[in-house]
């Protein structure tokens, strides 16, 4: 029995990503090769302008209003002159909406850097544009590249989840971004696969469980528990003690190592790792999985996996560009499904199905091999 759900708008929307890029191709063949190749090679003033936007809180300020730049440098210290150019180049990108010469309002793109909008990925545009992140690209890619040894590690002296251990304001906000992936990626992961086959999810590096969360407002029977490093799960126990979300009280939280032991599975559970493994090299993968294989035991329950699954040719440009990321901060990697059966064979586990979602991911449905 399958674990697909909704295979017919999956496809749809399968269709129409392919549609959309090929649309996006026409405009780009038709650009000057010169002149391509410079906008390419200057977009990074792009996504410099769209930091400093999110980092002042602008469409937060800006809420339901319409402003002029004078009015919206006052409320945010900035200088008149140099907001309303900074707007400007903004609007131009589609990002905000120039009403009047100097005058701005949000428009649907860039309500999603508001601070408090549902789809917000304000913590993604910090964490992506910061410093931290910033620095490998800058400085060290092209030694990373000649040497193979992560930029992010050139930069910074040890590798990206050391450095989370001991930079506490840097962590919050990587796990404030890596909570924001569902208004990146959708819903599709708690819609397109039959969770209700199950009793439990185990959140597998779940942070503050969101979503989990998305998947228990869909299924009142189902629970959750959430594992994840000691600090997070602090973390996120603070936070869920001053907010509130439908769901909540059927959520947990534990803390452990996903290299040395997780909670024992029941025959109705299902492990959950949502862009997890992804960040880490094949041999350290292995050993998760090998890890999960014991956690499973005889007990008949499955473990979903949600990563991005790249195509074995002709990879498309979100993929690829995830991929060099991960290459950039981690010793991780996108994998082809090629790549993703070969680990999970030597992780002891079966690749059961490969359930396709109306997202950029995909969920690998395994069972105890």
């Amino acid at each position: 029995m399958t674990f697909q759900m909704n295979a017919g708008a999956v496809r749809r929307f399968a269709k129409a990503m392919r549609f959309g890029a090929w649309l996006q191709s026409i405009t780009e063949r038709m650009t000057p090769a010169p002149f391509r190749l410079v906008q390419i090679g200057s977009a990074y003033w792009q996504s410099k302008a769209l930091y400093v936007a999110a980092k002042l809180d602008l469409a937060t300020v800006l809420g339901t209003t319409t402003l002029t730049a004078s009015a919206l440098a006052s409320r945010v210290g900035a200088n008149e002159d140099a907001l309303g150019r900074l707007m400007r180049l903004l609007a131009a990108m589609g990002i905000f909406e120039e009403t009047a010469p100097m005058v701005f309002r949000n428009n649907k793109l860039s309500r999603c850097l508001a601070s408090d909008d549902p789809q917000s990925v304000r913590a993604m545009i910090l964490m992506h544009n910061s410093e931290t992140m910033s620095r490998p690209w800058f400085e060290q890619l092209e030694a990373g590249i000649r040497s193979g040894t992560p930029p992010f590690q050139l930069s910074h002296g040890e590798d990206l989840f050391d450095y989370l251990d001991h930079h506490a304001d840097f962590d919050q906000l990587f796990s404030e971004a890596m909570n924001s992936v569902e208004a990146l990626a959708g819903d599709g992961f708690a819609t397109d696969l039959d969770w209700a086959r199950f009793d439990r999810i185990i959140d597998v590096g779940g942070s503050r469980g969101t979503k989990s969360l998305a998947i228990l407002r869909r299924h009142p029977r189902l629970t959750a528990l959430i594992v994840d490093r000691p600090q997070v799960i602090e973390e996120a126990q603070r936070y869920w003690a001053e907010h509130h979300a439908d769901g909540l009280e059927r959520l947990q939280f534990q803390a452990a190592d996903l290299f040395e032991s997780l909670p024992a599975a029941g025959p109705k559970d299902v492990y959950l790792y949502s862009a997890v493994l992804h960040g880490f090299d094949d041999p350290t993968c292995v050993q998760a999985l090998l890890r999960l294989r014991e956690a499973i035991g005889n007990s008949g329950a499955r473990a979903a996996i949600l990563e991005i699954v790249v195509p074995e040719k002709g990879a498309d440009i979100s993929s690829a560009s995830f991929d060099m990321q991960m290459f950039v901060g981690s010793r991780g990697r996108e994998r082809t499904l090629t790549e993703w059966k070969a680990i999970i064979q030597a992780g002891g586990l079966t690749l059961e199905e490969v359930v396709r979602l109306r997202s950029l991911g995909s969920i690998l449905v395994l069972r105890a091999g």
